[in-house]
């Protein structure tokens, strides 16, 4: 157990401890993140791969007082470097992976092109790699009993997660807060697209019995009628239809108890920034006009914990990078906050 009699959690943060300012180690923290900088198939703007380093530095400025939890930081979080084997085939594979949306962008046929068959097969095969490296860090943290989140990069990441949690914990749902509904089919032809990533997680792993989204905004028809077909597997929350309970004098509260009763008993929590309003993530890869306050997000994710159910894992992404740093500080404070409550209900 660390000794933490010498740590001032109301002084400044020293940079040269981990995440938040905390002097943990992996091993002696109960919370591991583990950072994928990978943006590969992102199909607008980038930066996202860069966006755990980003964060680890802006997470130094965030109070440790948190009203909700209130000693949680003292279970102990630590975020792994982003490894530069990953980032480096990040930023290969997306020059690749731009050569082909532009390409077939304008009307051409990839079959015809053997460069653009090239590369779309390395995009592919560096998808299915990403998934296997992510499976294989988080089974073994899961093994060590380690509670874990994964901090992205862009929302492709998490699929080998999602294994790994599924062989731990068997069946369990999903929150998903974003933007669009991620069940794209192969988009643009790149199987583990970040716009595909719902629609691999639940074609790939019966053990995901529900998705509950919210705050969708948009998305494809092919993925309303994937939806619509899906005997409610998939749950979908518009957040038009959302803001018009509200205008029509439903309180969120209500809407936020309607959501977590669709929830089985262990939830993961999948968070794309772009599910919040453009101000708190104006850099992020594919904005939406609309979306949530934080303060909404976080009354969510509270009243999950205090259902009673467990949450068993999370991930951040699509945060971008800022030349202020604001995207940065926003999504370390969100990060914070999932942090907190993902050890509030675990021994």
């Amino acid at each position: 157990m660390i000794d933490l009699t010498t740590f001032d959690p109301n002084s400044v943060s020293n940079p040269n401890y981990n995440i938040f300012g905390l002097p943990f180690t992996e091993e002696e923290a109960s919370l591991v993140l583990l950072s994928v900088p990978w943006e590969v198939t992102v199909s607008y703007g980038a930066g996202t791969a860069r966006a755990p380093e980003h964060m680890l530095k802006a997470s130094m400025q965030i109070d440790l007082f948190d009203p909700d939890v209130k000693q949680g930081w003292k279970k102990g979080f630590f975020m792994r470097e982003p490894e530069k084997k990953i980032l480096m085939k990040s930023d290969y594979l997306r020059k690749e992976a731009e050569l082909y949306i532009n390409f077939i962008s304008q009307g051409e046929n990839a079959e015809k092109n053997k460069f653009m068959c090239k590369n779309l097969r390395e995009v592919n095969e560096g998808g299915e790699f990403l998934n296997n490296w992510v499976y294989e860090q988080t089974r073994e943290l899961l093994n060590k009993n380690k509670l874990v989140g994964l901090v992205g990069g862009d929302h492709s990441t998490p699929l080998g997660f999602f294994k790994a949690l599924a062989e731990k914990h068997g069946e369990f749902g999903m929150l998903q807060i974003d933007a669009h509904c991620d069940l794209r089919k192969a988009y643009e032809q790149f199987k583990y697209s970040h716009a595909s990533i719902m629609y691999n997680a639940l074609t790939e792993i019966p053990q995901i019995i529900k998705l509950v989204q919210v705050g969708v905004r948009d998305f494809s028809e092919s993925e309303w009628d994937y939806i619509c077909n899906s005997q409610q597997r998939v749950l979908t929350y518009l957040d038009q239809a959302i803001k018009e309970r509200q205008f029509a004098g439903e309180s969120w509260k209500l809407i936020t108890e309607d959501i977590v009763s669709h929830l089985p008993h262990k939830v993961y929590i999948s968070f794309d920034i772009d599910g919040l309003d453009r101000k708190y993530c104006p850099h992020t890869g594919t904005p939406v006009h609309g979306g949530f306050e934080v303060l909404q997000v976080f009354y969510l994710f509270k009243k999950i914990v205090q259902s009673g159910r467990q949450l068993i894992g999370f991930d951040l992404c699509e945060v971008g990078v800022s030349t202020n740093e604001w995207d940065e500080n926003v999504g370390a404070r969100v990060l914070f906050k999932l942090s907190n409550l993902m050890v509030s209900n675990f021994p």
